[in-house]
């Protein structure tokens, strides 16, 4: 038996008073309503109308049942809205790299709603965003890729204490700040007041720059600094990083926003060819196709710290203007 049809049935009854009218109701033949109410009074032992008089009244027991039968009904409506909602509202899982500038994650979570589509951010390190992708648990994800072939372009740099420059070298006085663009060469030994030598601080990377092809280029551009190899070393948890850099023990490469966020002045490296490179990628559909949408880009980029062209403007280098072209030509 289909319960909730022929609790339709029942409940449309007993508000016409009458089976015709409520046949009309709900659009279904009158025999068709008569059978359904005598199957449902089979099923509960009972009847829920009396017909012996010219109209029909609702017994005590249809009377007992009715509030009963409603709720059901309501609940299965509900039930039917909330499906369709979830259905329509499509929830979609976006990688993103650690530290992300919270208000713009939430800008791309304003903007998919805006479009019947929720974001869930999750913060991932490159690889998990990678395999994200691969295995459908992410429906979009920033992908890091070397800077000269990026749909965009975050600015990497060093940051260092605030009582030093961006190469760990006491701050003279009257220093304006630590924006200058800092050469790898910059980083080599050197001495200090008199005959001593400086220590050379470390140089310590963040998990979102642990990606084997941008670890691989940053190598080859500190052999040819001559540079120690072991000068570049993992950071592990980026509140001990943050720590051994205010402290003046180390130098921390990441992002502008990262080392504002946290107070410590920052200096952008001279060789761009160094700065994270991102593309915006999305997992294949059914069909094979994995395409990204134009209004996401952007907004990505800019939580990901990528450089503004002017004030207002849409961040430099994120390619907005091209990017379906530019990802199309990527696969």
């Amino acid at each position: 038996m289909d319960l909730l049809a022929h609790l339709e049935a029942y409940v449309a009854t007993a508000d016409e008073v009458g089976f015709s009218r409520a046949a009309d109701r709900l659009g279904i033949a009158q025999p068709l309503l008569s059978r359904r109410i005598r199957a449902l009074e089979e099923h509960f032992g009972g009847l829920l109308f009396d017909r012996s008089r010219r109209q029909i009244t609702v017994t005590e027991l249809g009377v007992l049942l009715l509030p009963y039968a409603r709720d059901v009904l309501d609940r299965a409506e509900r039930l039917r809205q909330v499906a369709g909602a979830a259905g329509r509202s499509r929830m979609r899982a976006v990688g993103v790299p650690a530290h992300c500038a919270p208000a713009a994650l939430a800008r791309a979570i304003r903007a998919g709603a805006e479009r019947g589509i929720s974001l869930a951010m999750r913060e991932l390190p490159p690889p998990a965003r990678v395999a994200g992708l691969a295995d459908g648990s992410l429906a979009y994800a920033l992908v890091r890729v070397p800077a000269q072939r990026c749909t965009f372009r975050v600015p990497l740099g060093l940051a260092c204490a605030p009582e030093t420059d961006a190469v760990g070298a006491e701050r003279t006085p009257g220093y304006g700040g630590t924006r200058r663009a800092v050469h790898l060469e910059d980083l080599r030994p050197r001495r200090g007041r008199g005959a001593e030598r400086v220590v050379p601080l470390p140089v310590l990377t963040l998990p979102e720059d642990d990606d084997p092809s941008c670890e691989d280029r940053l190598h080859r551009a500190v052999a040819r600094a001559g540079l120690s190899p072991g000068r570049f070393r993992p950071a592990g948890p980026a509140a001990t990083a943050l720590a051994e850099t205010l402290a003046g023990r180390a130098l921390l490469l990441c992002a502008e926003p990262f080392a504002r966020q946290h107070g410590a002045p920052w200096a952008p490296l001279a060789d761009r060819s160094l700065h994270r490179g991102y593309d915006v990628s999305a997992a294949p559909d059914r069909s094979g196709a994995a395409d990204v949408p134009d209004w996401l880009v952007p907004l990505l980029a800019s939580a990901a710290g990528a450089a503004a062209s002017g004030p207002g403007g849409p961040p430099a280098g994120t390619g907005t203007e091209d990017v379906p072209a530019r990802l199309a030509a990527r696969g």
